[in-house]
């Protein structure tokens, strides 16, 4: 996969799907940003003739939630959902999770 400078604002889409990201919080330095096994697109790029998902990353991402890797230094929110496991440098995303607000008792 291609390594791209990510930036908090940036947007990028599937090159197999309809999926549509937008990169909320990114890491410093270079990443290589997937979709359903194949690097995404950004700005005005099209994909490449005969590109097709690979079966193990063919999972579902959901509009409107946000994906984070696990030290949670990358987050992306999805504008548009459809078929393909996001990934991140070859490692899966996950939904990221909503945080327990304190109790007021």
């Amino acid at each position: 996969m291609a390594n791209t400078a990510l930036k908090a604002g940036g947007r990028f889409k599937s090159a197999v799907s309809d999926v549509q990201i937008m990169v909320i919080k990114a890491p410093a330095g270079e990443h290589a940003l997937g979709c359903g096994g194949v690097p995404m697109l950004g700005g005005s790029e099209t994909a490449p003739e005969g590109v097709q998902m690979d079966a193990a990353d063919s999972g579902e991402t959901l509009i409107g939630k946000r994906y984070v890797n696990e030290d949670e230094s990358l987050e992306l929110l999805c504008t548009k959902g459809g078929k393909g496991t996001l990934s991140l440098n070859g490692t899966a995303l996950e939904v990221k999770q909503a945080k327990q607000l304190p109790s007021s008792d």
